[in-house]
């Protein structure tokens, strides 16, 4: 993925409206969906919630069990994993590692993915330890809804912004950075990117001049553009049906239900029936 363009995130927190859960523009009303999620992520949306207890009995047996090892010997407030610690112990994978070590390395390396990329922290250096516990049965990773899960903390987060006038937002922002270059594709300065799946991977191809914009341009151009050039079918282009997988679309059923997101304890609702 290209480098987050922070004015561009700016310009569309200013557009969130926490009441509804839309980008509130001159084209109406529009927010990011399942069908983003899938489509954008192939992340699976109709599986077993992510959830569970959000205060961890024994994170240190939890880390010996999962990761092999921890980074805080009788730390009894072990809540995170630092990216610095997840870098300098799994940095190296020996060729004589046993299953369960390289298991333990896979656990790492997408706990990183997690924290730095799904889940962003905000100072984009650590990741909570509760996500461990789904990575237990690594064959079963991907029965759980990770997509409602991700989406679910990205409106938690953009609602966070709109109340506290926060500094710094957390969240999968380059899904929101992607989604918003999908429907407003007049705020890409170059249009040459070649479409890969999943759709957010386009724009892991720049040609290298692909620039960013001040937060004053990103707001006159989406005031000034999206009443008419805003994308509402925007997957709907040839180019994209040809390379998205026909499985994508077995649950585009739930794309327009409504049902809450659960992130452990956090609840957030989804209105997919709203932005039709």
């Amino acid at each position: 993925m290209s480098d987050l363009k922070c004015d561009l995130i700016t310009a569309l927190v200013e557009r969130w409206r926490l009441e509804t859960y839309t980008f509130h523009l001159s084209c109406g009303v529009c927010t990011i969906t399942l069908e983003d999620i899938a489509l954008q992520l192939e992340f699976p949306i109709d599986n077993i919630v992510v959830t569970g207890f959000s205060t961890l009995s024994d994170p240190e047996t939890l880390c010996y069990d999962l990761l092999g090892r921890s980074p805080g010997d009788g730390d009894d407030e072990l809540t995170t994993l630092r990216f610095s610690w997840l870098n300098t112990t799994f940095e190296y994978l020996p060729s004589t590692a046993t299953e369960r070590e390289v298991m333990c390395v896979v656990r790492a390396y997408i706990m990183h993915k997690i924290g730095g990329v799904l889940m962003l922290d905000a100072n984009n250096n650590k990741v909570h330890l509760i996500y461990l516990s789904p990575l237990s049965d690594l064959y079963a990773t991907r029965s759980y809804s990770w997509g409602s899960t991700v989406l679910g903390t990205l409106y938690r987060e953009l609602c966070r912004m709109t109340k506290c006038r926060a500094v710094d937002i957390d969240g999968c922002l380059v899904l929101l950075q992607s989604w918003a270059l999908y429907r407003m594709p007049f705020l890409v300065s170059v249009t040459l990117q070649t479409y890969g799946f999943q759709l957010v991977n386009r724009w892991s191809f720049s040609l290298g001049n692909e620039r960013s914009y001040t937060l004053l341009i990103y707001r006159q151009m989406i005031e000034t553009y999206a009443g008419e050039r805003f994308a509402w079918m925007s997957y709907s282009f040839l180019d994209i049906v040809a390379i998205v997988p026909y499985s994508t679309y077995i649950h585009s059923h739930l794309w327009c239900i409504n049902a809450p997101l659960l992130n452990f304890s956090t609840i957030e609702w989804y209105n997919g029936d709203r932005v039709l």
